[in-house]
């Protein structure tokens, strides 16, 4: 048995020398041209960013806000087998989006949170928001209360599904929001579900897809995941993921192009692989 653990010791310290040579690999490893304007890379091992820009500039964080509505929900602990109706109070006027739910459809709470986190439904967060106990307006409330409670001092909340452009953030904030959202189990199976089929009486069965293409991508893996869209705030990426043993959280915000934050998220793993193929090489030579 004291060899066992003796054994299991070593295994452990390698493993840790082996991350700590892939990161300082990474040091003199250049980033490849990222397309998003806020890019941060963290290091959830060694709790320190492996590469950063603009890290710190505040900006609109479209439906990455959907996670903070997500969490202060399943803090109020309401239930989700509880059926709500979508109603008119939950159309944003001054924005027209499009939404394959409609009014007059009745879910579950769970299935809100699920189609809010994975299709990222504004309807959806908006209903969620509307039935917490004391309305939407308490809802912000405690969005803004955790965001503080997380240290996210820059970061502000004005509505639950991040239509608002006034719903901002940094990527060093957010990296604790994501911390934060990690804890919670049903947000990391819902972010990361990859389809959901939703059958109500006297309508035709929707089959809504994840907004993230990347977790149908059997070479990642991704333990949570949101993205967003407003025309101020471009397109918005955040995940939690595993990426050569290495559990990164992967901030991407105001990127331009359709798959321009797919294509950076690519660009990290790729970049993250490569540093660490150059760390055995130059162990074996």
């Amino acid at each position: 048995m004291p060899q066992l653990g003796l054994a299991l010791n070593n295994q452990h310290a390698t493993k840790q020398q082996t991350q700590k040579s892939d990161r300082a690999l990474l040091k003199f490893s250049s980033m490849p041209r990222m397309r998003s304007a806020i890019v941060l890379i963290y290091d959830e091992n060694g709790k320190k960013p492996l590469h950063s820009k603009n890290a710190d500039v505040v900006a609109p964080i479209a439906s990455i806000t959907k996670l903070m509505t997500a969490m202060v929900v399943l803090d109020a602990k309401l239930p989700l087998d509880e059926e709500i109706s979508i109603s008119q109070e939950d159309i944003n006027r001054q924005k027209r989006t499009r939404s394959r739910t409609r009014t007059g459809m009745t879910m579950t709470r769970g299935e809100l949170l699920k189609l809010a986190l994975m299709a990222s439904d504004n309807l959806s967060a908006a209903a969620l928001a509307r039935t917490y106990p004391g309305g939407t307006e308490a809802a912000l409330l405690q969005m803004n209360a955790k965001a503080r409670e997380l240290g996210m001092y820059s970061s502000r909340f004005m509505d639950p599904t991040g239509l608002h452009s006034g719903n901002v953030s940094t990527a060093n904030d957010l990296v604790k929001m994501v911390r934060a959202a990690q804890g919670y189990e049903l947000i990391h199976r819902f972010s990361t579900s990859t389809s959901h089929t939703l059958e109500l009486a006297g309508h035709r069965p929707l089959r809504f897809h994840n907004t993230n293409p990347l977790v149908r991508n059997a070479s990642w893996d991704i333990g949570l995941s949101k993205t967003g869209y407003i025309s101020e705030a471009g397109r918005c990426l955040v995940m939690e993921a595993k990426i050569t043993d290495h559990p990164v959280i992967i901030v991407l915000l105001d990127s331009w192009g359709r798959n321009s934050r797919v294509g950076d998220a690519n660009r990290v793993k790729k970049w993250m692989e490569t540093a660490s193929v150059r760390g055995q090489k130059s162990k074996s030579m």
